[in-house]
């Protein structure tokens, strides 16, 4: 499929590390004619130009009357916002589809702007990133051997799906679907709270009584555990704030989990320390070997 497909003009609001990615793998495959960017600031626009991201900058509505896929790649508390300027101006023919890393909020925003244009917009998320961000960041490979999530909607044609999907594969990506809630629940569980976690750890050494010894001394498994900490705030604030119902279940989970460990520690329980060691030693090599 991936050989047959053919995008006269591609739009990509939010030309950073997902959106601009996304072009540049297209470009790279030689499946996009033209790509046009959409974002809040010029110079952004400008950047993304000169590194050959884009071909030209126009506002949302040239967006949603020439492109013939649409990606979006806002900040995900920006969707209902980002489809309202589109959605008086789309064309019969374009698609949507988006790199956001929440969709309950997103598809409830689609559906609140869209109308009778929702078949037109196929929800996806890629798991793939990095704590870079911004023009600047993005790469024609982020998404090759990478995971992305297609969540497709009652409304979609199954030719509207496919489109999308061949996009995404396109770009080198092994495609897998979930449904809307199945997605954000997992997301939570894999990528959301190692940010939270890593964040809040870099803000409790920070404040330690002993923090400027304490960086001065990290080492490589600080540098790994913190590393996704520094992260776009604008970003990832506002996934926390978009999933905080799957967010909130896993901190409950995770709390719990802490508690018993804490129990565990006080005691000076070996036993369940070592098997706690031991299990996740063996999760993580398992899921390792998995993932080759």
């Amino acid at each position: 499929m991936a050989q047959e497909l053919k995008i006269g003009t591609l739009a990509v609001i939010g030309v950073g590390l997902i959106g601009g990615s996304f072009a540049l793998g297209l470009r790279k495959a030689g499946v996009v004619e033209r790509v046009l960017g959409v974002g809040r600031r010029p110079e952004t626009l400008e950047q993304a130009r000169e590194l050959g991201i884009i071909d030209e900058a126009v506002s949302s509505r040239q967006a949603a009357e020439q492109a013939d896929l649409i990606m979006v790649a806002a900040p995900v508390c920006a969707f209902e916002s980002v489809f309202r300027e589109l959605a008086d101006h789309l064309s019969d023919r374009v698609v949507i589809t988006d790199g956001g890393s929440t969709k309950g909020n997103v598809v409830s925003a689609a559906r609140a702007t869209l109308g009778n244009r929702i078949g037109q917009f196929v929800p996806a998320h890629p798991m793939a990133g990095s704590h870079m961000f911004g023009p600047q960041a993005a790469y024609a490979d982020l998404y090759r051997n990478r995971n992305v999530i297609v969540c497709p909607l009652e409304e979609n044609a199954q030719d509207t799906v496919s489109y999308v999907e061949s996009a995404w594969r396109t770009c080198g990506a092994r495609l897998h679907r979930l449904d809307v809630h199945q997605h954000d629940e997992v997301v939570a569980a894999i990528s959301h709270l190692p940010h939270w976690l890593a964040s809040l750890y870099v803000l409790q050494v920070a404040r330690d009584v002993n923090a400027d010894v304490d960086f001065k001394m990290a080492g490589a498994g600080f540098a790994d555990f913190s590393r996704i900490a520094q992260g776009s705030e604008e970003m990832w604030r506002d996934i926390f704030v978009a999933n905080r119902p799957a967010m909130l279940h896993q901190i409950d989970s995770l709390h719990a989990l802490l508690s018993e460990a804490k129990d565990a520690l006080a005691k000076g329980d070996f036993d369940w320390i070592e098997q706690m060691l031991r299990e996740s030693a063996e999760r993580r090599r398992q899921w390792e070997q998995e993932r080759s």
